[in-house]
């Protein structure tokens, strides 16, 4: 059944407690459990017999675990937690079938766990982005099928009429993520070449269809409520969500340029992956100018400032990835540390970003409590901003030389190989600064949620963004 009469906005975030902060607590245990390993794949780069003497803490299962636990524990869960809570405040609908969503989030952890143990003894599908079993990804597949049924029915009984661009993008997410899972988990993928094809339209996919709406949702959502002011246009916005869902599900296969999959099926994926500028253009320009006249919010709301890193990290990167599919650019940085930063700055700088950003907004609203240190909240920005420009700028940097000296047949490879490690060092110093950020992160969001220590009186982070933007 629907709900009964239209709530108030604290009705709605009231009714949303629990859910949401059980989704946002849930992503930030496997966020600092998946720091850990990403610190210790990290240094095993440069530092390789480093804890050499415990097999299930060498690089082949630390490195997979950490992709494994940020994808789809942190980035996950975070993410369905913010996309139901904006689903809710703009349907004017309370999130339903909360009882089954606080099940499936417990047996979506208790998944995570069992599959955890299972990488780190060695039992793994050795495929990028799924090395989980196939029992531990058919069950997060279908704990996001009741989330999906709850954001159904909310569209079903909302109490408005048009659709907000965010809602269309949070839908599709629900919608596409399962179907993502599920046939990727087909025993139909044995043939090696068949397999490659299948793991690159999941992964990028997983990238583009999961993680990209929820992001972009929240980025439509939250830009225009802080500044008060509404989206630049609407029309823009769908453009740029229709060509999401048109170009970016054959982007995938860009990856396999030299495999032995058919020429022309890569270069469909090459045209589309260049096709994906014009959504791309569409959405900054539509961000851009929402944000033109009133750029000094960014000083004064954490919201603010992580969501526009996030936008701008949004276009960077999916502009930079329509140039890497190009086979001129590709014969280059393939297999460098190019394309391991160029992952990061997407799953990082855009969607880890956006969702710091969404849970300095939500958690307040729903906790009823305000931050205790503004001051903390600006190191956490920092310190994660500048972690992963960093990163990104030193293995990018040193990636294309890596990549033109791979194709010099003069260069021996060992070559190729010690002069990264400098810049693995660096990498590995970013992560450093990147945890600190995140523990920040997580001792504020204690602070909050658990009412520990002094309450502060009044809004730490508001009251001048309040006054200027009338909020």
């Amino acid at each position: 059944m629907g709900p009964k009469k239209e709530l108030r906005v604290t009705d709605l975030d009231r009714s949303a407690r629990y859910v949401v902060l059980f989704l946002i607590i849930s992503g930030i245990f496997w966020l600092l459990f998946g720091t850990l390993l990403a610190l210790l794949a990290s240094i095993k780069m440069h530092m390789p017999d480093w804890l050499g003497g415990f097999g299930w803490l060498t690089f082949g299962r630390v490195r997979p675990l950490h992709l494994n636990t940020m994808v789809y524990g942190w980035a996950s869960m975070t993410g369905a937690g913010v996309a139901l809570w904006i689903l809710s405040r703009l349907l004017k609908t309370p999130i339903l079938l909360r009882g089954y969503i606080m099940v499936a989030g417990l047996v979506w952890n208790l998944a995570l766990l069992a599959g955890s143990v299972q990488i780190l003894a060695g039992s793994s599908r050795g495929i990028e982005w799924l090395e989980f079993p196939v029992s531990t990804m058919v069950v997060i597949v279908l704990c996001v099928l009741i989330m999906s049924a709850s954001v159904i029915l909310m569209i079903r009984y909302r109490r408005v009429k048009q659709l907000y661009v965010s809602v269309w993008y949070i839908l599709a997410a629900f919608l596409w993520f399962p179907l993502l899972g599920l046939v990727s988990s087909l025993p139909i993928f044995d043939t090696p070449t068949v397999q490659a094809g299948m793991n690159w339209w999941y992964a990028h996919n997983a990238l583009g269809l999961w993680f990209t709406p929820i992001g972009l949702a929240a980025a439509y959502y939250f830009i225009p409520k802080v500044l008060g002011r509404p989206i630049y246009s609407y029309g823009l916005s769908l453009l740029g969500f229709w060509g999401l869902a048109l170009f970016y599900n054959w982007n995938g296969f860009h990856h396999l340029i030299g495999s032995p999959l058919p020429t022309w099926f890569v270069t469909i994926s090459i045209a589309a992956s260049v096709m994906m500028v014009i959504p791309v253009v569409v959405v900054a320009v539509n961000h851009h100018m929402t944000v033109v006249g009133s750029f000094s919010a960014v000083k004064y709301s954490p919201t603010l400032r992580f969501v526009v890193f996030a936008a701008m990290s949004y276009t960077f990167v999916s502009l930079q990835g329509s140039t890497q599919a190009l086979r001129s650019v590709n014969e280059v940085i393939h297999f460098t540390h190019f394309v391991v930063a160029h992952a990061h700055i997407g799953m990082y700088a855009f969607v880890t970003m956006m969702l710091f950003g969404a849970c300095y907004y939500i958690i307040p609203r729903i906790t009823l409590q305000e931050w205790h240190s503004k001051a903390l909240i600006k190191w956490h920005f920092w310190l994660t901003a500048i972690g992963i420009v960093i990163y990104a700028g030193a293995l990018q940097y040193i990636g294309l030389f890596q990549g033109w000296d791979m194709n010099n047949p003069d260069v021996p490879f060992t070559d190729t190989v010690s002069m990264t490690i400098p810049y693995l060092m660096a990498r590995s110093m970013s992560g450093f600064l990147m945890t600190a950020g995140h523990l920040i992160f997580a001792w504020l969001v204690v602070k909050m949620v658990f009412r520990t220590g002094e309450q502060p009186d009044a809004p730490l982070i508001w009251e001048k963004i309040r006054r200027e933007f009338a909020l």
